[in-house]
This record gives structure tokens, C-alpha cells and sequence, in this order.
């Protein structure tokens, strides 16, 4: 067999054109090559189960960059890509074919080889990676392939005196306009050629075990294209497989290769592909560096530096950048003389960006990162037509997202939802949904404006990988709400801890299952009933009160959730204080977090439930009378009892001077300096406590009276415990502590009355002065938008004194 890039007449064989993946200048000589052969057929390295795919390319509604997907029919999960974009020689090849009536055949390695050799790399694993068929054309090799001994690009590019094998290359060939009039459009493909002949003979594979195998399984598709149409055969394959194909070997020795392969059943579609997918940065060995570019070069070969800078001047006019047309006439100035004074045909990337720098972006690299992502990158989706191979569940989630007028995009974008209005529900749930069929379309976000439980914002971004997860799920049911019915049933039954089916829980009432939400009860019901670690059922309430909550927002009867937790919450009461006693210092700390998750849960289910309990004996007062048992016995850690006494005393729940006397006994001189330490960190901890310390001046006195009697040998143990408390205030507190400290205490005012004196306390009196409390709530009533009712004790007709403003005590 032989095979040479050459003129059409005399043709002693298939025209092989070798091409290197996703470049603007090869897929232009593939079309010019094509346009000089005319062949009877073309060839094209890929799938060959794509055949029967290959009419969908010329679909009005395909929209590159798109992809081959070939998955394991039994193993949905293991997947792989053949991406294409505009710009690729194999699509352009395939277009050219479809516009004159000529037949389309692949001829790789068939995907149910490759995805059946689990182990040498020709998988794209649950989707989370992707391979171009394993090539390793003109020195790219696919996602996983094993590790090359050679760089084909950068030794023909050292040759040629480069010391950047991808400069090289676009210089050579991307750069490089079309030939004029009368110029052999084969002519770069002979040339290719030869230097991949002298390549291959020095290096031979590569290093590159798998290409023998899938080179054989090319020639035989190649013997079998021409019986079928002749020799008059274009074959469009990495460059790096032309000397291969032009090898002249026997059927007997291909096939040998080719004997004993693994094999699974596989199935292909085309799914939709981005341009940042195509991007090196990616993980996709066969990438490149910059598809937004390679895209520009190939729909406007005409002025290619002008229209970019047009661009880049466009994108930073919209983010706020004085850019005028005379920086752009600027820029292209510079950017042409720096290729002159480089020796390049044409400006690239590193020209524009050093001119964009100069003369943009006033000699600062800030407009280099947007200029990356959103036009060296760029961020375009591809689309599919309805018409194309697909999941029943795929199809439902198409359905779902036009009936919901929520499109994807390869733009990460923000949606606020609004779970009062039906739409918004609607996309709720389809997210939700998907969440919990490992379809992470949307990643829930915090909220930047209300944080009310009817307001959901989520952070929407569609991955490629995303439909091999859509195939995976595929096996739960043919809808998104029959297949997240199915899982949610499946992991119910197979959950190993309490917590997780709180959690499964809560993720069904967001996803609105009732069909699951029964079965997921029963397991929690039996998982509560048989799990006695306090740990593990604090873990679980704050998950199972959320899901309360979330039913009473959507309308969901929640009422046997907020039976379980209720009885989860009892149980929690009994078990936390034999729980706290001689726990270590991790320990304690895990403990500290049960006590604000279940504080928190309480707070939103309590309630004094006075039809079953006698008076008063309601959530909230059993978990007070539970906290006060941790803050007063003496073996339980200080930072719990302190956290303790911190939760009673934000709750009302310790009176006047309650929590001054359980400070004063945990900071008396026999408790031990770190335990006494560890108190401090539990009550005054966190964000807040700086606050509790500046506004009661009598906690803080207590305080500074400790730590200033704390033996000098145990002080470098208590340290390091003060720190981390006090660093997690806000600058300002720590210096108004400092202040206060270094003042001193203030004199106690004696109360008019001739009583007691009160702590001093700066900017407080003794009393309420009702007039100045009054007076604020007309105001109030205004901002609230209510009558003037409700507020108690109506403000006095008489005038406030103006001294009022500066000098009475409130």
C-alpha cells in the first residue's frame, strides 16, 4: 500500500493528510485539499461506530464545538470524547464531504476496544476527563495516554532554530495564509509527511504502546475503503499516523494486532462541547492552548489582527475601559512591528497582548485575565439537534429545561429564585433533582440578598462531562423525577450513618419526592432507633429541622419530620450530659459544635407543645434545663461549659448575675489555668464575643482579674487558647478591649435612691429612661409600615428636654 500527499492526476494511491487536532491553518489545507482531489470518500480518524452519526453533522441545528460521546452501555460511566470544533481538519473534512455527496467513514480503533481497556487510558472515567481516541498526533497524545519518550513538534521545531515548539507551529502553519492561484494544495501534507517519516524511524512509536494496535485497525479500514470506492481516497488522521498508513504491511499482520482485544457494547451520540474544554488547561492532552484565538483565525483569515483588537476593545469597553478606536489603530501598529521585529508571518498572541498591554491597558497586565478567559479561551457552547442519540432521561431533561426557559451555558452565571412563584419552584426542583442523580448542573450559593427560606440562588455552569452523568443516571429511571426517586430509595436503604439520611431527607423535600420521602422516613425511624451515639444524632438534627422548615416553604405535609425530630431532639437531651464528662481537647471541640447545632435546631423547632406536656416542660425549657447541666459540672471541659453558660445567657436563661457567678467560679484561683482558659473560649468565642466583653465591662473585669493572676509557669500554656479566642475579633473590638483594659475600671455612679451601686458601665445609667425609648417609635412605626399600635405605652405629648440628646442615661 502507499499513500502520499500529491497532485490529483497520477495518483498512485489514498491522498493521506496529516493534520495536527483543532488548528485553524490545517483545517484550511484540508479544505483546499479536498477542493484539488475530489475524492470518492473520505476517511477520518475516530469511532468507526459513528458512522450512522455523521448526516447530523450538516443538521441546521448543530452548532460547533461539539462532541463524539461513546460510553459502555452496561458501564455508563466510563466514557470518551472526541471533541471537534469549528476550526478542527476532521470537521471540516466532514462538512466538505456532506456539502458534495461523498461517504464519511472513521477508521480508529472502535470505542468498544478502547473502553473496554479500562487500564491503558482510553477512558474518561465517570466523565471527569477527556480523550481524543487516545492520539498522539504531531506530538499531542489523548487524556491518560501514557507518557511520550518524544515531542515530535519540539524536536522539527528545535531544527528550525525555535526554542517554542507552539510558536513553531503557528508560525509554520497557522499563521500561514492559503496558497494563491495555481499553488499545490498538497504540497504542506507532502512535507508533513516526510518529517514524520524521518521521526518515525528514528523514535518509532514514540513510546506510545497503543498506537501499533490502533495504526493496524487504520489499514485495514483503509484496505476495506478501497475496495469498496478505489484508490480515489482522502484519509484526514493525526500526522503522526501518515507514515503508518503508507507502511506497506499484510492483512495476516494487522489482524494478529488486532486479535484477542477486549470488548464491551458501546454507544455514541453527539453531545454538546465547549471551547474552554478544548483548552489544554482543561486536562485534554490533545488541546490547545487558545481555541478562542484559533476560532478567530479561521473565521476571519482577512485582517485576522485588525478584527481581533476590534474585539479585545469591545470587551473592554463593556467592563469600563477608556478603549477608543485610536488605541486600537495603536495597537495593531505595535503588534505588527513586534511580529516584523520577531520574524513571525503574522502577530500572535504574544504580540496582542504585549500591544493590548501598552497601549489598553496603560502598561498594567489587568485586562490580560478577562482578555484570557473570555476571548483567548472564550466560553462557547456548542449545541445538538433533538434528532440526535440520547438517553430517555437526557431527553426528559431537555424537555424540563425549555419548559422551564432554563437554557445551559458554559457562562458560570448566577439565578436567584423566588419559591413562590411557580417557575422559579419549577427550576428548584429540576435542580435539586439533578443534585441528587450526581448531575451537578447548579452548585447552591449563599444569597447576596435575602435570606429568607422562599429565596434560593444558585451558581449554573454546563460541563461537556456533565452528559456522561446523565448516562449514568440514566439507569435510575426514564424521567428526572422517576430516577431520583429511584436513588433517593437506593441510598436510603444502603446508608451506613444516621446523618446521611437526614441529610437524603432534607435533599427530598428540596427535590420534592413524595414517592421516596416515606421510604427515606422509615429508614430514619429505624437508623434513630437503633444509633445511641449523642455525636451521630446532633449531626443529624440540624439536617431533619431544616427539612421541617423547607416543608412548610413548598407546601410539603412535614409533619411526620417534625415527629422524628422532635423524638431525635429528646434523645439528644438525654444523651449530651453523660456524653461531656472527660472528653479530651478534640473531643471537646466536636462536642462544642453538637452544642450550636442542636442550639440552632432547637431554636427553630421548640415550641411549648402544652396538649402533651405539661406546662413549661416545652423543647426550648428541657434544652435550657440541659445546658445548665453542662455549664455546673465541674468535669465536663471549660470550653463546653462555657459554651454553655454562653447559649443560656443569649437565650435569657441565666437572670441577674447568673452568668457573673458561673465566670467567677470557673476563673477562681483552683480551676486549672487551661481549663479556666478553655471556659473563656467557649463563652466568649467566635465572631460575637468581643461585643459580649466591650458592653459588659463587669465579664470583662472578671476576665483581665484571671488572666493578670495566672501563675508565670502555666501562662505560656493558656496563651496559644487566648489567642485563637481574641483573633477572631473584629480589629476594631480588639482595640476598643485594649482601651478599655488599659483605662482601668470606671467608679460606679450610686443610684438615686441611695442603693447599692451598679457596675460601671460607660454610656449606661442605672434605670430606663422611658421618654427617650419612646420617642424613637414614631420613627420606628415608619420604618416598619405599621399603625400606631402594637408598641406598648404611646410616646409622651410633652417635648424631650434637648439635653436629652447628649446627656441622659438610657
Amino acid at each position: 500500500m502507499s499513500g502520499r500527499g500529491g497532485r490529483t492526476t497520477d495518483r498512485c494511491g489514498p491522498v493521506l493528510l496529516g493534520v495536527r487536532h483543532h488548528g485553524p491553518g490545517s483545517a484550511r489545507a484540508v479544505r483546499a485539499a479536498l477542493e484539488q482531489c475530489t475524492p470518492a470518500a473520505v476517511l477520518i480518524e475516530g469511532p468507526p461506530e459513528a458512522d450512522e452519526l455523521v448526516p447530523l453533522a450538516a443538521h441546521e441545528e448543530m452548532r460547533p464545538p461539539v462532541a463524539l460521546l461513546a460510553h459502555a452501555q452496561d458501564d455508563p460511566g466510563r466514557a470518551a470524547f472526541w471533541p471537534l470544533a469549528e476550526f478542527s481538519p476532521e470537521w471540516v473534512a466532514m462538512r466538505w464531504a456532506l456539502e458534495h455527496g461523498v461517504p464519511v467513514r472513521f477508521i480508529d480503533l472502535p470505542a468498544a476496544h478502547s473502553l473496554a481497556g479500562g487500564d491503558d487510558g482510553e477512558t474518561a472515567d465517570g466523565g471527569t476527563g477527556e480523550q481524543e481516541g487516545g492520539d498522539q498526533e504531531a506530538g499531542e497524545q489523548g487524556a491518560g495516554a501514557a507518557e511520550v519518550r518524544i515531542d515530535p513538534i519540539g524536536v522539527l521545531a528545535e531544527t528550525a532554530g525555535y526554542d517554542d515548539p507552539e510558536r513553531w507551529w503557528e508560525d509554520v502553519v497557522e499563521h500561514r495564509g492559503g496558497g494563491g492561484a495555481g499553488a499545490d494544495a498538497l504540497a504542506p501534507f507532502a512535507a508533513l509527511a516526510e518529517a514524520m517519516a524521518a521521526l518515525r524511524e528514528t523514535y518509532g512509536d514514540g513510546g506510545h504502546d497503543r498506537d501499533p494496535v490502533r495504526e493496524a485497525h487504520m489499514r485495514l479500514r483503509l484496505r476495506a475503503a478501497r475496495k469498496e470506492f478505489g484508490d480515489d481516497l482522502a484519509v484526514v488522521c493525526g500526522a503522526w499516523h501518515v507514515p503508518a498508513l503508507a507502511q506497506r504491511t499484510t492483512m495476516t499482520a494487522d489482524r494478529q494486532l488486532l486479535k484477542g482485544l477486549p470488548k464491551v457494547k458501546a454507544a455514541v451520540t453527539w453531545v454538546p462541547w465547549t471551547h474552554r474544554r478544548l483548552s489544554r488547561r482543561s486536562g485534554y492532552g490533545a488541546g490547545i492552548a487558545s481555541p478562542g484565538w484559533y476560532g478567530h483565525l479561521f473565521s476571519a483569515p482577512d485582517r485576522p489582527v485588525e478584527r481581533w483588537l476590534t474585539k479585545v476593545a469591545g470587551l473592554l469597553r463593556e467592563e469600563d475601559y477608556a478603549v477608543s478606536s485610536a488605541h486600537v489603530i495603536e495597537a495593531v501598529r505595535l503588534a505588527e512591528g513586534l511580529a516584523t521585529v520577531r520574524g513571525r508571518p503574522l502577530a500572535g498572541l504574544t504580540e496582542l497582548d504585549d500591544a493590548v498591554r501598552a497601549v489598553m491597558g496603560d502598561g498594567t497586565d489587568a485586562p490580560s485575565l478577562l482578555i484570557h478567559d473570555r476571548l483567548v479561551v472564550g466560553e462557547v457552547l456548542g449545541e445538538v439537534p433533538e434528532d440526535a442519540p440520547a438517553v430517555p432521561l437526557q431527553r426528559d431533561i431537555a424537555r424540563s429545561q425549555r419548559t422551564l426557559r432554563l437554557k445551559p451555558e458554559a457562562l458560570e452565571r448566577e439565578l436567584e429564585l423566588d419559591l413562590r412563584k411557580e417557575t422559579d419552584a419549577g427550576r428548584s426542583r429540576l435542580l435539586h433533582r439533578l443534585r441528587l442523580l450526581g448531575i451537578p448542573w447548579g452548585e447552591p450559593t449563599r444569597s447576596r440578598g435575602s435570606t429568607g427560606t422562599f429565596r434560593e440562588t444558585w451558581r449554573l455552569r454546563w460541563e461537556p462531562e456533565l452528559a456522561v452523568r446523565v448516562a449514568e443516571a440514566g439507569i435510575w429511571g426514564t424521567t428526572v423525577l422517576s430516577a431520583a426517586t429511584a436513588k433517593a430509595a437506593s441510598e436510603a436503604a444502603g446508608a451506613a450513618h444516621l446523618a446521611e439520611v437526614t441529610a437524603l431527607a432534607e435533599r427530598c423535600l428540596l427535590a420534592e419526592l413524595p414517592d421516596a420521602l416515606p421510604v427515606v422516613m422509615q429508614a430514619l425511624s429505624d437508623r434513630a432507633a437503633l444509633d445511641a451515639d449523642v455525636g451521630h444524632l446532633a449531626q443529624a438534627l440540624p439536617a431533619l429541622v431544616r427539612s421541617v422548615r423547607y416543608g412548610d416553604v413548598r407546601g410539603t405535609d412535614a409533619a411526620a419530620l417534625r415527629e422524628v425530630a422532635t423524638g431525635l431532639a429528646e434523645r439528644v437531651f438525654v444523651g449530651l450530659p453523660p456524653a461531656c464528662p472527660g472528653l479530651d481537647a478534640d473531643g471537646a471541640a466536636d462536642m462544642r459544635g453538637h452544642l450550636d447545632a442542636t442550639h440552632q435546631a432547637v431554636g427553630l423547632l421548640g415550641q411549648p407543645d402544652t396538649e402533651r406536656r405539661p406546662e413549661g416542660n416545652g423543647l426550648r425549657t428541657r434544652w435550657a434545663g440541659v445546658l445548665r447541666a453542662v455549664s455546673e459540672r465541674d468535669t465536663v471541659p471549660g470550653l463546653l461549659r462555657g459554651r454553655a453558660t454562653r447559649l443560656l445567657l443569649d437565650d435569657g436563661e441565666l437572670g441577674d448575675g447568673g452568668a457573673e457567678r458561673l465566670m467567677g467560679l470557673a476563673l477562681s484561683p483552683g480551676t486549672p489555668p487551661t481549663d479556666a482558659a478553655g471556659w473563656i473560649e467557649g463563652f466568649v468565642g467566635g465572631g460575637d464575643g468581643g461585643m459580649l466583653l466591650v458592653h459588659d465591662e463587669r465579664l470583662l473585669a472578671l476576665v483581665d482579674g484571671w488572666l493578670t493572676g495566672v501563675p508565670d509557669a502555666a501562662f505560656t500554656d493558656v496563651l496559644p487558647l487566648l489567642r485563637r479566642t481574641f483573633a477572631e475579633y473584629e480589629s476594631g473590638v480588639r482595640r476598643t478591649l485594649g482601651e478599655l483594659v488599659r483605662r482601668g475600671p470606671a467608679t460606679a455612679p450610686r443610684h438615686p435612691a441611695g442603693d447599692a451601686p451598679d457596675a460601671a458601665v460607660p454610656g449606661f445609667g442605672p434605670g430606663l429612661d422611658r421618654d427617650r425609648a419612646a420617642a424613637v417609635l414614631p420613627t420606628l412605626r415608619m420604618l416598619l409600615g405599621i399603625g400606631q399600635h402594637g408598641f406598648g405605652d404611646d410616646p409622651p405629648e410633652s417635648p424631650r428636654p434637648a439635653d436629652d440628646l447628649t446627656g441622659a442615661r438610657t
